[in-house]
């Protein structure tokens, strides 16, 4: 067998600032060629092993490093940052932060621009790197007024410039909608066959990741490695729920309809799953009839958009929407990226004013309100968690709300460590945030709103870097919230499971209206819908076809048995 292009032999880490290792006695090798998915729930050390592939420790971040690691048979300690750059390309988790050029072609060519290359030879490679990527449309454009699909794209090609054999992927799926997302996964997959690379996925979206076929999972849990083998064996064994990953919904159907899993061929796809006669009858078997309920709407609106419409540069955001939230109803807002999502919600919040019509909040005009007064009934959690947060440590954060309004010290007290005992955070009180992940501070963020009990909850992408273990505590504990108090919630997100299982309407936006508004079953079985929402099916929509039931049926089935299971634990 050839030598091992990445090495990990023995590696343990301990950050600085940290009492504890992150990482314990890490023993793997990824050979030339292969496609890995590295995986483990928050905080298990899936980033900082990004880290030493490519350099960032000890350069960025100083600690405590044994053991020894090899890139192309070379130990990282006798290279620089920038040696390592050439081997081992990385595209972050936010592709805002690695972004430095104030064109697309700036971006792409920056790398050959440090190495000393020519003018002429930096407009003709960043051309024909956006060509293959497919953003040759953009590459005038400024990073920050493309979506989120495309600043991938522009990110992967200012790496592959370089023409590197190592592609690194950092929990790449994070800010991107399904449609995204998608295109993304196969792009990774084409870069990887076509160029003959080497490529490493840092992901928890297993489901999502297996969209196209990897060589490998390597399971990861409190810093160390629990799994190394083919997506089939580890799918069959169940570890991914013991370490709170989420399986792949299709398996989880299978397994709720009886099937035995060890039994089954092809699990990694399910398009490929053996579906055998006795798979069949089970499934239909354990498939309930839904029955549609009528969604009440006789109680006054805590929450009504009337009219609204908001045009920015010319360009008609919304065009007389009209939206209504009832009390204690969860509601998922939808659409492709850019469709005006968080437009409205800023309309909502009074960051925005709408060009025409009018708000109500509990029967009252709001339009004339501060934000100030609004914040005191809507509370707003942003998509970046960066841009939120003011405080240094945990404790802080949370109970900034709760300061400002000069409650009183013991109460404060109570309240917070309530609310980072639900957000499992309880832990990292006294962390400071700079050494929290990106889902870690996402929880902060949407602890210091809950903690203020808010009437109306808006939370922009509130499932973006959560692994499946604390996105359940985390949405179980806004559902009990929501059962307990009545507080209405809207949750503007692509997350489909969020939809399904936590969602009493979807309300879809597409060219400034309102597409759609009902329950979400009949959402997941309506193809033309979802395209328009940037939406995909769910491979719970997929296996109803394969095993010809009705998908509303399967799901509706599904999700029944997914809150039975919560109840029980």
């Amino acid at each position: 067998m050839n030598n091992p292009i990445i090495s990990f032999q023995d590696v343990s880490f301990q950050y600085q600032s940290q009492s504890e290792p992150t990482l314990n006695h890490l023993n793997f090798d990824i050979y030339a060629g292969e496609k890995v998915l590295i995986a483990g729930p928050s905080g298990s050390g899936k980033t900082t092993i990004s880290r030493l592939m490519n350099g960032l420790i000890p350069s960025a971040y100083p600690g405590k490093l044994s053991g020894k690691i090899l890139i192309n048979g070379q130990s990282v300690t006798d290279q620089t940052i920038f040696d390592l750059s050439l081997k081992v390309g990385t595209v972050l988790q936010d592709p805002d932060t690695q972004f430095v050029g104030l064109t697309v072609a700036e971006d792409i060519a920056f790398a050959l621009e440090n190495d000393g290359e020519k003018q002429s030879v930096l407009k003709q490679k960043a051309s024909e790197w956006a060509k293959q990527l497919g953003i040759s449309e953009i590459i005038n454009n400024h990073p920050q007024e493309i979506s989120g699909g495309q600043k991938q794209r522009v990110a992967m090609a200012g790496v592959l410039v370089d023409e590197g054999k190592i592609l690194l992927f950092d929990e790449p799926l994070a800010s991107l909608d399904p449609v995204a997302g998608r295109e993304s996964i196969e792009l990774i997959d084409e870069m990887q066959k076509k160029g003959d690379t080497t490529t490493v996925i840092i992901e928890h979206r297993i489901e999502d990741v297996l969209y196209k076929s990897v060589d490998r999972i390597i399971l990861v849990d409190e810093g160390e490695i629990v799994a190394n083998d083919t997506p089939d064996t580890i799918l069959k064994s169940g570890i991914l729920a013991k370490l709170g990953l989420r399986e792949p919904l299709y398996l989880s159907a299978l397994k709720y309809a009886g099937v035995d899993l060890k039994q089954v061929a092809h699990v990694d796809n399910v398009n490929d799953v053996a579906l055998t006669e006795n798979t069949v009858a089970a499934v239909k078997k354990w498939v309930q009839p839904h029955h549609s309920q009528t969604l009440a709407t006789d109680q006054e609106p805590v929450l009504k958009a009337k009219d609204i419409s908001f045009s920015c540069d010319s360009k008609q955001v919304l065009n007389k929407l009209n939206l209504s939230i009832q009390p204690g109803e969860m509601v998922s807002l939808v659409g492709r990226n850019g469709v005006g999502k968080t437009t409205l919600s800023n309309i909502i919040t009074g960051f925005l004013h709408q060009s025409s019509g009018s708000l109500t909040l509990n029967g009252k005009v709001m339009d004339d309100d501060s934000i100030k007064e609004r914040a005191d009934h809507i509370g707003y959690v942003l998509q970046d968690p960066n841009m939120m947060i003011s405080k240094n440590t945990v404790s802080e954060e949370v109970a900034l709300g709760l300061t400002l309004r000069q409650v009183t010290p013991d109460e404060i007290e109570t309240r917070v460590a309530e609310t980072l005992k639900v957000c499992g955070l309880f832990e990292y009180r006294h962390w400071p945030i700079s050494a929290l992940s990106f889902g870690q501070k996402k929880r902060v963020t949407i602890a210091a709103i809950l903690v203020l009990n808010p009437e109306l909850l808006i939370l922009d992408e509130p499932t973006a870097g959560q692994d499946w273990r604390h996105y359940t505590e985390m949405l179980t504990f806004i559902r009990d919230l929501n059962q307990k108090t009545g507080i209405s919630v809207i949750f503007i997100t692509h997350d489909m499971h969020l939809m399904m299982e936590y969602s009493d309407r979807v309300v879809v936006l597409n060219d400034g209206v309102i597409a759609y508004d009902d329950q979400p079953m009949k959402l997941f079985a309506n193809l033309d819908l979802l395209k328009q929402a940037s939406l995909v099916e769910t491979s719970l929509f997929t296996l109803a076809q394969r095993v010809k039931v009705d998908p509303e049926d399967l799901i509706a089935s599904f999700i029944d048995q997914e809150r039975v299971g919560q109840r029980d634990e």
